[in-house]
């Protein structure tokens, strides 16, 4: 059995990239799904003189303890003015200093959804290049425009075009799962 961990790059309790990151998980079968909420990550905003002061919060072993103990990654990632949401870059931030490939080399299916026309695709593009130097595989990517009208909690991704390339990325995960 397959561990795969869900991660949606948001603080927002009712997040759209959850709710994409979570129903992808679930079409992997026989997978055991553990998701990771950034509220229970909550740390002090890095800066080298509070870690010199207090050392790296526990909440930063325990992201990168979930990060190892997993066979693939799925993150979707919510975009704030273009980039990574502050709650997102802040858990990057401190676990990197205690690992600084924290990905831990491990596959990842990378995704972005937004309510908007763009789906996030800024977001998605700078994580694309950004997180393989932190050890990051990235074996696919998927973009969902206009979450509202184009996902379903049930079925899925609705819109035709887009459930064709969430389907195509979905198969390239899978296969590096197996």
């Amino acid at each position: 059995m397959k561990n795969i961990l869900v991660i949606a790059g948001t603080s927002h309790r009712e997040s759209v990239n959850l709710a994409l990151a979570s129903y992808t998980a679930s079409q992997i079968e026989g997978a055991e799904i553990t998701t990771l909420d950034l509220n229970n990550f909550e740390m002090p905003i890095y800066s080298q003189d509070r870690e010199e002061a207090s050392g790296i919060p526990e909440e930063a072993g325990k992201f990168l303890a979930a990060i190892q103990g997993s066979d693939g990654i799925i993150l979707a990632l919510a975009e704030h003015n273009g980039s990574y949401t502050a709650a997102f870059k802040n858990v990057l931030d401190w676990t990197s200093r205690m690992e600084q490939k924290l990905w831990s080399e491990k596959p990842m299916l990378l995704m972005a959804t937004s309510p908007g026309g763009r789906g996030g695709a800024n977001v998605l593009a700078a994580a694309g290049g950004y997180l393989p130097h932190l050890g990051a595989q990235v074996k696919a990517t998927f973009s969902l425009p206009s979450f509202y009208d184009n996902f379903d909690a049930e079925s899925g991704v609705k819109d035709a075009e887009s459930l064709s390339k969430f389907q195509e990325a979905l198969q390239v995960f899978k296969s590096v799962l197996s």
